[in-house]
């Protein structure tokens, strides 16, 4: 593999998804948990759970971490690693919906701008800092706004396809959301942006579980139970080294999400009536489930607005729901990937995750 491809998408990349998984996805894991536990009871140690997730998932917080692990990956010296928080707090938050491809792209240029100066002079701790926050947050400044627009612009897509008969909605949607959720843009933030709830809604949940849980099965012989874990409930984002190293380790999960969108949508009438963002989480801390079956009780205002009002659930819903999110994510990606492994397209150590 070409040393510039490895180095700049498989190493930085790898090192921004952990990064993700490190603030944003862990900071959301943690405020469901303490949003959940305060419907028991009010109690500082819940409430106390619910900022503490806030803090992480902060968009600053987000960027600052996701460019000190890009740095970190790229092996750069201590100063230009420490410098990158403030270029990543910068280009995440004017980066919008894509602020993590704006980090990934300006962490990477302010990262080795940093790195041909460092230790070159003898006042190498004002030098170095200097330039890779000075070049970084003006790249920033410059690009990230456009960079972010330009990814979230696949919300159109999303946005068409939301008018379409509800079968092939549930295919374009499914898949599109899914794919978002793997690469690095904020998917949660996109579904926010175009208030996807209702069908469309429940079609992206399936997408997006079927990505998280599907890699988490499909790499299981590689990761064991800490991958199913990371995967399954933090993020597939963990996989986009491996995808760009072998593009056909997607196709399970993908085939998989084009499956599940319509069952959601057709069958199993499947609504997100909870708060949009949580169309784009999956499985991450269960965020798209809870949102699911909240939704079902107290529909929030946009919903309500499209026409959702409250049910209770029976039989058929919380099949569905277990089923899409779940059970046909992992059962149909390890038949794919039991075939594409047989085939050859997937060889042992393809799904690997870089510690």
């Amino acid at each position: 593999m070409n040393k510039y491809v490895k180095r700049y998408l498989v190493d930085a990349m790898g090192g921004m998804a952990q990064g993700l998984f490190a603030s944003l996805l862990i900071g959301t894991i943690i405020k469901t948990l303490g949003q959940l536990l305060l419907k028991i009871g009010d109690n500082v140690v819940f409430q106390f759970l619910v900022d503490a997730g806030n803090f992480a998932a902060e968009a600053h917080v987000v960027g600052a971490a996701m460019a000190i692990s890009i740095g970190y990956a790229l092996k750069a010296p201590g100063l230009v690693l420490f410098s990158l928080a403030a270029v990543g707090a910068t280009a995440n938050t004017l980066g919008g919906a894509g602020g993590p491809l704006a980090v990934l792209v300006i962490a990477i240029i302010a990262c080795e701008l940093g790195n041909l100066v460092s230790k070159k002079t003898k006042v190498d701790i004002l030098v170095t800092p200097l330039v890779t926050i000075i070049s970084g947050v003006l790249l920033a400044v410059l690009t990230a706004k456009w960079i972010g627009l330009g990814a979230s612009s696949v919300g159109n897509l999303i946005m068409w396809a939301t008018n379409l008969h509800p079968f092939v909605m549930g295919i374009i949607v499914s898949v599109v959301v899914g794919i978002v959720l793997t690469l690095p843009i904020s998917s949660a933030a996109i579904c926010a942006a175009l208030s996807l709830t209702g069908l469309a809604g429940g079609a992206a949940v399936a997408g997006c579980s079927a990505n998280m849980v599907g890699f988490a099965v499909l790499s299981f012989k590689e990761n064991r139970w800490g991958g199913l874990v990371s995967q399954g409930l933090g993020t597939s984002m963990l996989q986009m080294p491996n995808i760009i190293k072998n593009p056909k380790v997607w196709i399970p999960v993908i085939l998989t999400s084009a499956i599940t969108g319509p069952l959601s949508t057709c069958l199993f009438k499947l609504q997100m009536n909870g708060a949009a963002v949580s169309s784009g989480m999956g499985t991450c801390g269960l965020v798209g489930q809870i949102g699911m079956v909240t939704g079902w009780y107290s529909p929030v205002e946009s919903a309500v607005a499209q026409g959702a009002t409250a049910i209770v659930p029976g039989a058929m819903e919380w099949i569905g729901l277990v089923l899409i999110s779940f059970v046909l994510p992992a059962v149909l990606t390890w038949a794919f990937g039991k075939l594409f492994r047989k085939i050859g397209w997937i060889k042992d150590g393809d799904l690997t995750l870089q510690n």
